[in-house]
């Protein structure tokens, strides 16, 4: 378990500062209001959680260690928004489609409020 535990936050680790240099890269390259940074990592992480599983389920081609690494550590750090991407696109296969309307309704407006209620909460105390 410690093993697995350090491969995570070392995948952590490296996605983090993979997403801060790539999303500071691109808001300074194209300058907008739109969070063009925090978008395309986004989007990236979604194709890269994509790829990796898809390349762990071909047997022998990646072991669980690597795949946690990847996975759950490097996409974990570069965005949550992939694994998010990820339990939907299994919703979706499972046929599970009020879950998945759920899951993603509920995460998208339960995770706007909680953002401004951990700012608001700020300004009170």
């Amino acid at each position: 378990m410690v093993r697995i535990l350090l491969l995570v936050g070392a995948g952590g680790f490296l996605g983090s500062i993979a997403r801060y240099l790539a999303a500071r890269y691109i808001q300074q390259t194209f300058l907008s209001p739109f969070p063009l940074g925090t978008f395309w990592v986004n989007v990236v992480g979604c194709f890269l959680i994509g790829l990796f599983y898809g390349l762990s389920e071909r047997s022998g081609f990646m072991n669980d260690e690597l795949r946690i690494f990847l996975t759950v550590g490097f996409c974990g750090g570069f965005t949550t928004f992939s694994t998010f991407a990820n339990e939907n696109l299994g919703l979706l296969r499972d046929g599970a489609f009020l879950y998945f309307a759920a899951y993603t309704s509920l995460s998208v407006f339960v995770g706007l409020i909680a953002v401004y209620l951990g700012n608001l909460s700020t300004k009170i105390i």
